[in-house]
């Protein structure tokens, strides 16, 4: 596997891509990339000089994984938007080596804090479904997940929950931040 910039890749790997979007997203977060043209345009958007976009790419040329950061706070602060591996290729550290390259670039980019929104849109963990007012942190402290969503993923990469937006995505559909400092200050 070789993680590289997207931007160096033809159309081809663009329009893998951007198939792999809509196929992964499909079942959880499905207005996310609905078709091929609402995921070709977050691809393209992805390649603009002040983002990062990076693919794995694996021995046969075959998309094995993206991920993409924009920057926020004068470059201080990087959103990790999106990430995306696929589907008969996870569990395999793919996704963690997307990350950990994904760390490296923002470093490099004089970033001290990667930060991930990670909806729960349909009943994934125990902040869905539920009023999350006015206790917000008493619900956060006894999250569990119930249906694989990937907050325990960027647990296992070094992230933190941070914040909740109750309601973010309608009512009982919270949006959970993550983040992690990757910047060479520490306090």
């Amino acid at each position: 596997m070789q993680i590289t910039d997207l931007s160096t890749q033809g159309e081809e790997v663009i329009q893998e891509v951007a198939r792999l979007l809509v196929e992964s997203f499909r079942d959880h977060w499905p207005e996310a990339w609905p078709d091929m043209e609402s995921a070709l345009r977050e691809v393209r958007e992805s390649l603009q000089e002040e983002r990062i976009s990076r693919v794995a790419v694996g021995g046969a040329g075959t998309v094995l994984g993206w991920i993409g950061a924009i920057e926020q706070y004068s470059g201080n602060v990087w959103e990790l938007h999106p990430l995306v591996v696929r589907q008969d290729c996870r569990r395999q550290g793919i996704g963690r080596a997307l990350v950990s390259d994904l760390e490296d670039c923002v470093r490099e980019r004089g970033g001290l804090t990667l930060w991930v929104g990670t909806d729960d849109e349909d009943g994934m963990t125990t902040l869905a479904g539920v009023c999350l007012y006015p206790n917000v942190w008493e619900h956060v402290a006894q999250i569990r997940n119930l249906r694989g969503h990937p907050y325990e993923f960027y647990q296992k990469c070094g992230f933190v929950i941070v914040g909740v937006m109750p309601d973010a995505n309608g009512l009982g559909k919270p949006d959970i931040y993550m983040a992690k400092r990757v910047g060479e200050r520490n306090h």
